[in-house]
């Protein structure tokens, strides 16, 4: 890290565009700026596709280290927040393809099941909460994985329709396309449970 604490804050005020810039020309402050800035946010979209704290933290280290060696491929500077959220839905997916885990979907599905709600303790209504998770599981997992990407990205990261084109490398389009589809199939699959 160079600079004092103080240098370190106003880069914390400077624009996107003009830390990608300096960091590009290899200034190591503005890139440190940056991953502070974006940090939380990459974590948040690894941890969401992965399904595992410790691999979000592998993935954003990663993000990083393959950032700063193509920051000078950066063509929009004021972009690099859209750009660094690819990266790690790229890198995410190498992960999940080396780990052949799919999205990590159990752990994302089981966040649903902790209700804080007081109606919770009634057995039978954790018999039906249990069941209702279970069979959107079932579900999402039958969906294609370009589906369940987009998804689980819009639905538990609310990503919009351009990040998450950003981050899967795809169209918007192509986005909207596959959260149709994959609403029509998680409706009627989830019907009874309506």
């Amino acid at each position: 890290m160079t600079g004092s604490p103080a240098a370190q804050h106003q880069l914390d005020l400077v624009p996107d565009a003009l830390l990608a810039g300096r960091a590009a020309d290899g200034d190591t402050a503005a890139f440190e700026a940056l991953a502070r800035r974006h940090g939380p946010l990459m974590r948040a979209t690894a941890r969401r596709l992965t399904g595992s704290l410790a691999d979000a933290d592998d993935v954003v280290q990663e993000t990083l280290v393959q950032a700063w060696k193509q920051m000078d491929t950066l063509r929009d500077p004021a972009a690099v927040k859209g750009w660094l959220l690819r990266i790690v839905g790229s890198r995410s997916i190498d992960h999940l393809r080396k780990r052949r885990h799919h999205v990590g979907l159990d752990d994302v599905v089981d966040q649903m099941q902790h209700d804080p709600k007081p109606q919770a303790e009634d057995p039978q209504h954790r018999a039906v909460n249990s069941s209702r998770v279970d069979a959107l599981k079932a579900a999402l997992a039958a969906l294609p994985e370009e589906q369940r990407r987009c998804w689980v990205l819009k639905e538990f990261n609310d990503q919009s329709y351009e990040e998450i084109a950003l981050t899967l490398n795809i169209s918007p389009a192509s986005v909207r396309g596959r959260l149709a589809r994959a609403r029509i199939t998680l409706a009627r699959t989830m019907e009874e449970w309506r």
